[in-house]
């Protein structure tokens, strides 16, 4: 984001770093990574020719540029975990998170911020919740090559976005969502509970059912 503040960024870049030492992820949480083994990228996107109600689409439109991109080697079993993580059966392969620069009323700018897990082979922290492609394919793959690939997939979707192809875009999320049919444990406000994921909504809420039908925001709840 500094490189926007300064009006030095433009669409299309892409920022690499082998290393992070203060990576994000979702409502805070940290995103740790092993030096030099997994894709860690921001990308920047001019935002100013869409509608403020196409942000939700802007992040299916990528977490499934980033699935399709891992499922050519991870096959059918990638996944989206709402509303934006990569997953891989029930273990986490990645995760973006998306930045916004407004000025005024206009949304000028987004940040894609990807951190994908592709040549880590253990992960001291969350043994039994992270994956990478190489645990999965048995493969190490080339961190630039691998970029390109994921760019070239985004690119893809980014187009869908700018074309208008919104019922494409929302069909695909629905098809990939993890857990879609599935009963899943959430907590909110330190109340746990069962219910089964049914989808989300167009503006992004995810849509669960048990006794009640309920919709919740992002940051609402914890996965459990």
């Amino acid at each position: 984001m500094g490189q926007l503040q300064e009006q030095k960024a433009v669409h299309g870049q892409v920022y690499f770093a082998l290393e992070q030492t203060a990576g994000k992820g979702q409502m805070g949480k940290q995103w740790i990574s092993e030096p030099a083994s997994n894709i860690m990228a921001s990308i920047v996107l001019e935002t100013s020719g869409l509608a403020h109600s196409d942000q939700f689409f802007l992040s299916m439109a990528m977490a499934l540029g980033c699935r399709h991109w891992f499922a050519e080697y991870a096959g059918e079993e990638t996944l989206v975990k709402w509303p934006n993580d990569l997953y891989w059966r029930d273990r986490k392969a990645g995760g973006i998170l998306i930045e916004n620069k407004w000025l005024g009323a206009e949304w000028q700018f987004a940040v894609v911020g990807i951190g994908i897990n592709i040549n880590q082979k253990v992960f001291p922290d969350t043994p039994r919740k992270a994956v990478s492609l190489r645990q999965i394919t048995g493969r190490e793959m080339d961190l630039l090559q691998e970029l390109r690939r994921l760019c070239n997939s985004l690119e893809l979707r980014w187009q869908q976005l700018l074309h208008g192809r919104y019922k494409e875009i929302f069909s695909d999320y629905q098809r990939y969502l993890f857990g879609r049919d599935q009963l899943c444990r959430l907590r909110k406000n330190n109340i746990v509970f069962e219910t089964r994921i049914k989808g989300v909504s167009i503006t992004g809420e995810l849509q669960t059912q048990d006794q009640v039908d309920r919709q919740f925001k992002v940051g609402e709840i914890e996965w459990l």
